[in-house]
Order: structure tokens, then C-alpha cells, then sequence
């Protein structure tokens, strides 16, 4: 069986080696690279399972090697390493497109708990994409180019809203947990706040509903999660 391939991204060291070995002694084969620079160019000579990649690293941020990647590829899984405990920190490599996160000092059964899951996810055959047009009640949206009308009127969407939508399209009329709505569009298992969710679903309500404050499509369901409905 072909081994499972890892890129470790990570300038100290000591925390390199380690993880270079740790990583090896499980079975897998692993590539490192101490900044962004050699980071994209490993990436680039052949794609790995997963990225492990540190935030704070010379030459070109880990934010940025999460950009670079994400802009051709949505499937790789990226662990993102940060030294940093603030919320926001770990918010900004989610939106990037990073699936998940480890706060430096991490326990090893903790980091392999994370770099087995994601990779579990990455093997799974994912659903077929939709490129369909969206459409209910007012609301149509061409996921092609993430223009979309409501009443008509002009309106433009992100990817992270597209997606879920169609998610949401995909489970009509179901009571769906917050955490199972973070695993399905932003793939990971959020182990925090879902304030993130929340915030993507407001500005979305801002744009599909006729009253945020009393939407009809986007239903929350008080301590569950969200209900979607087509049509009122």
C-alpha cells in the first residue's frame, strides 16, 4: 500500500525534526520545508495528503502558503500550527481555507487524533460538486461566476456562501446541527465557538431573506442548529 504522503511546514528546528519523526515513525512519508517559499515549491513537485503547516514562517506566511494552495485546490486537507491562543487567529486560517487547527504546546496523541481524522476525511469520496443554478423563491444564483439576483436585483456571493446553500439545499427541511453545517462546508470539526457560522449565516439572511430579522428561508432552530426552507 502506498505510503500517505505529509508536508511539514515549520521554521524551529527542533519542533521540525520532532515532527518529522513522529510522522514517520507512524508510517507515513514526509516532506519538510522551514518557510513558505520551499513550502509551495514541495507542494508543487507532488501534491501530499495533508499539510502541516505552521503560521509564523519566514519568506511567506503560512496564511499566505494556505491561500496559494486553496486557490487550485479545495480538496488537500491543511492542519494549520500556531503559537497563538486568540480566537481570531485561528478564524483567519479557517476562512483561508485551513480544515483545522492545533495550538502550540500540543500533545502528541492530540496532533495524531487531528492529522488521522483529516486525513480519514480527505480519502472519503466527496459529493459531486453542483454546478447547477440556485434557485428559490426570489433567489437565483449562478455558482459558476457567484452572481445571483434577489427581486432582480443584482447581488454577489462568496464560495463560502454558495456552498452553503447548496448544503442546505442538499438537507431541505432537515433540523441540521451548527457542527455538522462547519464539518460539511468548511471541513472540520470546529471544537470552539460556532460564531463563525453564525456570522456567515447573518450576512447571508442580509441576502436572500426580505427580513433578516424574520428570515424564511434560513430557520434557526433554537439549541439545535438550522432549517432550510425552498419556498415559504
Amino acid at each position: 500500500m502506498t505510503k500517505e504522503k505529509i508536508l511539514v511546514v515549520e521554521d524551529d528546528p527542533a519542533i521540525l525534526t520532532g515532527l518529522v519523526d513522529l510522522l514517520r515513525g507512524e508510517g507515513y512519508e514526509v516532506e519538510a520545508a522551514e518557510d513558505g517559499k520551499k513550502a509551495l515549491l514541495a507542494y508543487g513537485r507532488g501534491r501530499p495528503n495533508l499539510v502541516l503547516l505552521d503560521i509564523m514562517i519566514p519568506k511567506k506566511s503560512g496564511y499566505d502558503v494556505c491561500r496559494e494552495i486553496r486557490a487550485n485546490d479545495k480538496r488537500t486537507p491543511i492542519l494549520m500550527l500556531t503559537a497563538k491562543s486568540q480566537e481570531v487567529d485561528k478564524v483567519v486560517g479557517l476562512e483561508l481555507g485551513a480544515d483545522d487547527y492545533v495550538v502550540k504546546p500540543f500533545g502528541v496523541s492530540e496532533l495524531l487524533a487531528r492529522v488521522r481524522a483529516l486525513l480519514r476525511r480527505g480519502r472519503r469520496k466527496e459529493e459531486p460538486e453542483d454546478k447547477g443554478p440556485i434557485v428559490f423563491g426570489d433567489v437565483r444564483i449562478d455558482p459558476r461566476t457567484h452572481e445571483g439576483t434577489k427581486a432582480r436585483r443584482p447581488v454577489a456571493f462568496t464560495a463560502r456562501e454558495i456552498k452553503l446553500l447548496q448544503y442546505f439545499l442538499r438537507r431541505e427541511g432537515e433540523v441540521i446541527e451548527r457542527f455538522d453545517v462547519l464539518e460539511a462546508v468548511w471541513g472540520m470539526r470546529y471544537e470552539g465557538t460556532t460564531r463563525t457560522l453564525d456570522q456567515h449565516i447573518a450576512k447571508l439572511r442580509r441576502k436572500i431573506e426580505d427580513d433578516p430579522a424574520e428570515p424564511k428561508h434560513i430557520l434557526t432552530v433554537h439549541g439545535a442548529g438550522y432549517k432550510f426552507r425552498r419556498d415559504p
